[in-house]
């Protein structure tokens, strides 16, 4: 019997039971912060056309760029701010370590979400309080 995978974004659960289902279109991100885990479950797979699907069309890039091979290693959630519930917008800080040929970084980033026709959508990101770009993880 085949062990099913875990979903990338750390929840414990099983991707089809987690980020894979909102993904597929199985179940919708309730909240924020789930469709934050999603994004990031996304960019582990690869899967651009999620991505430009939960992007608000105001602020969409026209061309998503995952540009070379990416080893994602972890989504750590800092903090969120409403993003449920009957809110129109939320805020979800966190922290994505990554390796990139061979060497380590952090990305720390508070995105912005918005709820567009009862579905939420990823807005915009500034870095995070200590990061003013992806930098260097610490060991």
């Amino acid at each position: 019997m085949a062990i099913a995978p875990l979903c990338p974004c750390g929840s414990g659960r099983a991707l089809a039971e987690c980020c894979g289902a909102i993904i597929d279109g199985t179940r919708v991100a309730v909240t924020a912060e789930m469709l934050m885990r999603s994004r990031y479950s996304a960019y582990v797979l690869g899967d651009v056309d999620y991505l430009r699907a939960s992007w608000h069309p105001a602020t969409r890039p026209a061309v998503i760029d995952l540009g070379g091979p990416v080893n994602w290693l972890g989504l750590k959630i800092v903090a969120t701010q409403e993003g449920c519930g009957d809110d129109s917008e939320g805020t979800v800080e966190f922290v994505a370590r990554y390796k990139v040929a061979g060497r380590a970084f952090r990305l720390h980033e508070i995105s912005r979400f918005v709820r567009q026709a009862d579905r939420w959508t990823y807005f915009s990101g500034t870095p995070g309080r200590s990061d003013s770009r992806a930098k260097a993880a610490e060991n």
